[in-house]
């Protein structure tokens, strides 16, 4: 088999790289390097082409979920023509709603790496990303009357509560009223 090029080197790269980001999120860490490459189409051996290690890529598909997040949050900001409060009530109904909840893989890594970077107890890379989004995230959804991490707290409970209960009534009633509590009025 011959050498691939650089450019489709990198595409690999990027490959695995959005694929493991999705999988953690879905499955967690522990997916194995075989099925990950499985999934992104591509053979074992290429992974260490690629990779110094599994950690290597767990630290570098934490940065990019964390990335996705953020340009989620700028694009919310600039789709309410930077108007926070706005941006913060739809940044909440969407990450409290059915679909969210229904697709891990898609969704925020804060939620979904949770028990990962508890497990990790060292200071990884993906340790250091995963707090730093979490103080991003924290900081974003503070506001004038509420704090932050108070409301992150809130969201990520709702979340993976409706989550582990998913298929009975009381999933959708926690991500409404989580939901309520975090949007009424004051």
């Amino acid at each position: 088999m011959g050498r691939v090029s650089q450019a489709q080197a990198e595409e690999n790269r990027r490959r695995v790289v959005e694929t493991a980001s999705r999988l953690f999120r879905e499955q967690g860490t522990h997916v194995s390097v075989a099925d990950l490459m499985k999934a992104a189409g591509l053979t074992h051996g290429g992974f260490y082409k690629q990779f110094a290690s599994k950690e290597a890529l767990v630290n570098e598909a934490t940065a990019h979920a964390f990335a996705e997040l953020a340009q989620h949050h700028e694009d919310g900001l600039d789709q309410y023509a930077g108007q926070r409060e706005d941006a913060q009530r739809a940044l909440i109904d969407t990450y409290l709603s059915a679909g969210h909840r229904d697709s891990a893989a898609d969704g925020c890594p804060v939620a979904a790496l949770a028990t990962d970077m508890a497990r990790d107890g060292g200071e990884s890379e993906a340790r250091r990303v995963y707090t730093q989004g979490v103080e991003h995230f924290a900081d974003f959804l503070a506001t004038k009357d509420q704090d932050g991490i108070t409301r992150l707290c809130t969201m990520l409970g709702a979340l993976v509560l409706s989550r582990a209960t998913k298929g009975s009534p009381i999933s959708e009633e926690i991500l409404t009223t989580a939901r309520e509590a975090l949007t009424a009025t004051h």
